[in-house]
Formats: structure tokens, sequence, C-alpha cells
């Protein structure tokens, strides 16, 4: 079933050759200038890759700062280290309209940057993705689906009818191939081994895979201010961390935000060389409900990005 890219309702965009995150992967050439709309997960990774590949980019991003379901700090690290590379960022566009140029395509816009015309050879549309629901016959079986085609479904994934589930990108619930195959483990469990296992349980987790990469658990620092609890929060430059420092990749941090009467983990952001991978020293303390001492106080080996975990909680201070 799956999903496919979502496209946007721009002036011009079903007059004009596109590309998406699926047919993107099909070409056998590098493109000369390649646009992209939407300057977020996938736009962004994309971007990178065949910037390295020897394209021209330019990213454009409607709201006023790239991969905006993160923090700001991170969003603007994330520009910092991209606009390095010489991959142009257009944020805050807006009147996009995008027309044929002779063998180009150009795209008409405002944004932060002023207004006018960006030309380039090809147009990549990243702005999302949306379930394959269409065609299914939902309303037959009287399956109950939101206003953007996602089935609705409980905690154990059931839809309304009885006897009927809905796993994987259709239902809304992540999208990632990791939360795809748990919501298989909660089913199969559920159904097979008179289990309980309910999507509630799961602790977000994710990563931007860029170089260097982000990895991303729980609550951002926004989402924790918003809640409004007292909570705790340290933040270390990755050029601060050996493994970083050795091997001259020190752009970058990690921050990580605790409860602060519980001790226990609220979130992470690891945006830095290795992130993918030690973000999950802190998403499986998050499973175990442990405090951040037992991290503090763990004995991690030297020289990696995850020895400096420990020394980093030791500086967390009251969120401000």
């Amino acid at each position: 079933m799956g999903g496919r890219a979502f496209l946007p309702a721009i002036p011009g965009l079903a007059d004009v050759p596109y590309l998406t995150n699926s047919s993107l992967l099909d070409i056998d050439f590098v493109p000369q200038h390649l646009l992209i709309v939407g300057g977020s997960y996938i736009g962004l990774e994309f971007a990178q890759i065949f910037h390295r590949f020897g394209s021209r980019v330019t990213v454009m991003e409607m709201t006023p700062r790239l991969v905006p379901r993160e923090d700001e700090d991170v969003s603007a690290a994330v520009a910092a280290i991209l606009e390095g590379e010489g991959i142009d960022l257009r944020l805050g566009v807006a009147g996009m309209r995008i027309t044929k140029r002779g063998d180009d395509i150009a795209v008409t816009l405002q944004s932060a940057a002023g207004g006018g015309d960006v030309v380039g050879t090809h147009l990549l549309v990243a702005v999302g993705r949306r379930p394959n629901t269409d065609d299914l016959g939902l309303e037959r079986a009287g399956v109950v689906t939101d206003s953007k085609g996602f089935i609705e479904v409980d905690d154990q994934l059931q839809t309304n009818v009885p006897g009927i589930w809905a796993m994987g990108d259709c239902n809304g619930r992540g999208a990632f191939t990791h939360t795809s195959y748990n919501d298989f483990e909660i089913i199969a469990a559920n159904l097979l081994d008179g289990g309980a296992r309910r999507v509630s349980d799961r602790i977000t987790a994710y990563n931007l895979y860029i170089d260097p990469p982000l990895g991303r658990v729980g609550m951002t620092e926004a989402e924790v201010r918003k809640r409004g609890k007292p909570a705790l929060m340290a933040k270390m430059a990755m050029e601060d961390v050996s493994r970083a420092f050795e091997k001259g990749e020190t752009q970058g941090f990690m921050k990580v935000l605790v409860d602060r009467d519980s001790g226990q983990f609220l979130g992470a952001s690891i945006l830095g060389v290795g992130g993918d991978e030690v973000v999950h020293s802190i998403l499986d303390l998050m499973y175990a409900k442990a405090p951040y001492t037992t991290m503090q106080r763990a004995v991690h080996i030297h020289p990696t990005v995850s020895e400096l975990l420990p020394a980093m909680l030791g500086e967390l201070a009251p969120l401000a």
C-alpha cells in the first residue's frame, strides 16, 4: 500500500516535468541545477546528495526556517552546514509560480531574501507524502479515514471496524521504516500472542540523514517549554567532542532535556558526527525510565562521541 509524494497546489506545477523522491532515484544523470521545493527531511537529504554529486542546488522552503519541526537552533545549524557547502537556501517563500522556460524550469517567488525568478534544469517536489488509500474501497467496508486520507486507528492500531487493522504509511502514526515494522510487531503480538502492546508506548525517534546527521528522540526544547513543566537542559558543541575533533568533523552540537522532578530524559537532539547512532543510548534509557544519573555515572569509552554524554549531563541547568 505505502504512500506517494504529496503534490502541492502550486500554479504551473502540472505544466512542467518534475521529480519526486521516488522518480529521482530512477535518473541516470546528474542534474545541472536541481531546484527543490521543500526544506525538510527528504528535500535536504537529496539536496546534499546531489550537490555532492556535482549539481548546483537551490532549496525553496515556505516556512521561515529549514526543518521547522525541529528547534530553532537545530534549524540554524543545519542551514549553516548546507550553506557552507554551497547549497542555495530560499526561506519564507511565498507566491510561488512555476513555468517552462525553454529547456529549463523557472520558479517565480518572493522570499526573505527578496523576489524574482530561480531558473534550473530539473525540479524536485519534496513537501511530504500522502497515503495510498484512495482506491482501496475503504468506504464500502466502513473504515474511517481523516481529511488527508490516513486510516484512523486506536492505540492498538485497530480501525473503527472490528477485525480490520492498519499499519505503516497508511495510518499516519510515523511513516518510517522502523515505525512501520513496530506497527507489525504491535499487531502480531496482540493478535497472536495475547499481548496488549500500544502505539502510545513508542517514543518518537528518527534521524535526518544529512552529513553530519541529526539524531532525534523524544521532545524538542520547544515542546518541553510549551508543556510548562520544570525541566533541565544541557548543550555541548561537537567541537568539544574528542572523536569529532580527531576526525575534523566538528559541526553541530548535542542537546539533552531532562524532567527536573523525576530526572528522566525528555528528549535529545544530536547534530554531528555519529549522532544517528549515539542518540540510541539516550533512547534506551528513556524506554527504561531510568534517571539521567544512570548515564552521568557511567564510564564511556574514549575516544568516542558517546563519552561526552556523561560530562554534558553534569552541566544540566534549569530551562529558563
